[in-house]
């Protein structure tokens, strides 16, 4: 696996370095904004609707859904439990639930899937993300926002779903692979086509976003636990829920490298908007994302040996 993460790795060092040396004087804050608009507007919902259109779904799509939703259940119980222990203040304390909670499993998971498993296991990605991870966000995360943080601002939680395009892509996809209506070529190319962009705007956007201040040094004593909830504790659960659903082989190695991605980037938009301490969840996605190239491999090893982790 650490010869599929190296070439990821680079195109994430390629938006690293965007940030750093600014190009043109194009602020790498701007165009991660942009990047991510068109990709989460445009290119991501045509690669979901192409691929859970022909994906086999069914009874596995409702266990792929109770796993992603059950380890962020988890990971929330886990770091509250954490920062309660330190006293944390409560603007920190919503920053690391979210951060310990939410894994990157479209941005990074993707990519990483597909790479290392091969192209059916986009539709393990997608069906985690959009029947787990994005409602759970838009929902019982924006709740844990509101909660604890210091701006009262109220949010329609149903209206904030409308608005998630690769959702709608996903929901259509369902309906007509349930429907058994075959893709018509022109279409099925040009959703390929344009879907084809997402992963390498992915990564490179990922390094975008990637910020390097005192933050990350300042607050390691906080961060670390939390980046071992979610890069260490809550993979583990998800091998344990895993094989307590029946899911097993390749397709559980999927799941539980998806419960195993860092900590996702677009938190820092929720932490913004609610008042939580959005330094601190940077730095949370920085370090998480740096060990992860130590961790998936790791759990990648274990996972293909299954008495190492008693399956």
């Amino acid at each position: 696996m650490l010869e599929i993460l190296i070439p990821m790795a680079a195109v994430i060092a390629c938006g690293v370095a965007w940030r750093a040396l600014r190009p043109a004087g194009i602020d790498a804050s701007q165009m991660r904004q942009v990047l991510t608009q068109v990709v989460w507007n445009l290119m991501l919902p045509a690669l979901v609707l192409v691929v859970l259109w022909k994906a086999s779904l069914g009874t596995t799509t409702i266990r792929i859904s109770f796993v992603a939703c059950t380890v962020i259940l988890l990971g929330l119980a886990a770091s509250w439990l954490l920062c309660r222990a330190c006293r944390r203040q409560p603007e920190v304390t919503g920053a690391l639930m979210l951060a310990a909670a939410f894994p990157n499993v479209t941005y990074l998971g993707l990519p990483v899937l597909e790479k290392t498993l091969g192209p059916w296991a986009r539709s393990v990605a997608i069906q985690y993300d959009m029947f787990g991870a994005t409602p759970m966000l838009l929902i019982v995360g924006v709740a844990v926002a509101q909660y604890f943080g210091t701006r009262e601002e109220k949010t329609a939680i149903f209206r904030e779903l409308l608005r998630v395009p690769p959702l709608w892509a996903a929901l259509l996809g369902a309906l007509l692979n349930i429907a058994d209506l075959p893709p018509p070529k022109v279409i099925h190319d040009t959703l390929s086509l344009i879907g084809s962009s997402v992963i390498p705007l992915m990564l490179f956007s990922v390094g975008l976003g990637l910020r390097w201040e005192n933050t990350l040094l300042q607050s390691l004593s906080a961060i670390l636990p939390v980046a071992a909830i979610r890069l260490l504790i809550m993979p583990l659960a998800a091998v344990g829920l895993t094989t307590m659903v029946g899911l097993s082989g390749d397709l559980q190695i999927a799941v539980v490298l998806e419960a195993a991605m860092p900590t996702m980037l677009i938190g820092i938009v929720i932490c913004d908007r609610y008042g939580l301490n959005s330094s601190i969840f940077a730095a949370a996605v920085t370090l998480s994302t740096l060990l992860s190239l130590v961790t998936l491999p790791l759990w990648f090893e274990l996972l293909n040996r299954p008495s190492l982790v008693g399956l």
